[in-house]
C-alpha cells in the first residue's frame, strides 16, 4: 500500500549538511502495525514525516497504491493528506475551547466535508472506540493526559483514513497510561487501517506486527 524506495533527506544549516535519511526503503501493508525505533538523531521522525508527506524527500520515491506521491501537485498532495492519512503527535494539539466531540469533528469543520448527522454518529463511535463514550461533551482541560491523547486518536480515526502515523504518542504519558494507549493502537488493524509509529521504547514497539530499527539515517534491522 505504502512503499518508500531509496529515500534521501539532508538538512542544511550554517554549520553544514546533516544527512538524515540515507537510501531508506520501507513497505507498509494494509492493516499492518509498524514500529520505527532508534536513538535520538537516528532519522526515525524524519522518516515518519516523509512517509506522511509532511516533509518532501530530496531523492527517492514514495509510492502509495503504486503512484509516486512526490510527483503530486500541491493540491493533490493536500487532498491525499486530508482523505487518506492521519497523524497523531506526541502532543495531542486539542483546541481547549472545544469539547472532545468537537475536537474529533475538527477535520470536517476545517474542510473535509459537512458535519452531517452520520458524521456526528461516527465521531461518537470513535470516542466510544477509544473508551470515551461518556466524555464527548467535556473540554480537554477536564480530561487526563491519556484521555486527551485518546481524543487525538479518535480524531484521526474519524477521518476514515487508510494510514495512521503516530509520532511518540506515549512520550508525555506515564507508563500505565502509555500502556493503555498502546493497547488501543495495537488493536486498530482489524478494519484494514495501517499504523506506523515512531517510539524510543522497545517495550511498546514489541506490540507492533513489525519493528524497523534505524541508526545514522539508515534502516539497520
Amino acid at each position: 500500500m505504502l512503499e518508500a524506495r531509496n529515500i534521501r533527506k539532508t538538512f542544511h544549516s550554517e554549520g553544514g549538511e546533516t544527512p538524515a535519511l540515507r537510501d531508506v526503503g520501507l513497505t507498509v501493508r494494509p492493516g499492518e502495525f509498524v514500529a520505527i525505533v532508534g536513538r535520538s538523531g537516528s532519522g526515525k521522525t524524519t522518516l515518519l514525516n516523509v512517509l506522511s508527506t509532511l516533509l518532501a524527500p530530496d531523492a527517492g520515491e514514495l509510492l502509495y497504491h503504486g503512484e509516486d506521491v512526490t510527483a503530486f501537485s500541491p493540491a493533490r498532495l493536500n487532498s491525499l493528506r486530508r482523505k487518506d492519512f492521519s497523524v497523531v503527535f506526541q502532543f495531542h494539539y486539542l483546541l481547549p475551547y472545544l469539547s472532545a466531540r468537537e475536537n474529533v469533528l475538527l477535520p470536517y469543520l476545517r474542510g473535509l466535508g459537512r458535519v452531517t448527522p452520520a458524521v456526528r454518529e461516527r465521531a461518537d463511535a470513535c470516542l466510544a472506540r477509544v473508551g470515551l463514550a461518556d466524555k464527548g461533551n467535556m473540554l480537554p482541560g477536564h480530561l487526563s493526559g491519556g484521555e486527551q491523547q485518546r481524543v487525538a486518536i479518535a480524531r484521526a480515526l474519524a477521518k476514515e483514513t487508510a494510514v495512521l502515523f503516530a509520532d511518540e504518542p506515549t512520550g508525555n504519558l506515564d507508563r500505565a497510561t502509555g500502556e493503555s494507549v498502546m493497547e488501543l493502537l495495537s488493536g486498530l488493524g482489524g478494519d484494514g487501517l495501517a499504523v506506523v509509529m515512531v517510539t524510543h521504547d522497545d517495550g511498546f514497539a514489541a506490540r507492533a506486527d513489525r519493528v524497523v530499527r534505524m541508526a545514522d539515517g539508515a534502516v539497520v534491522g
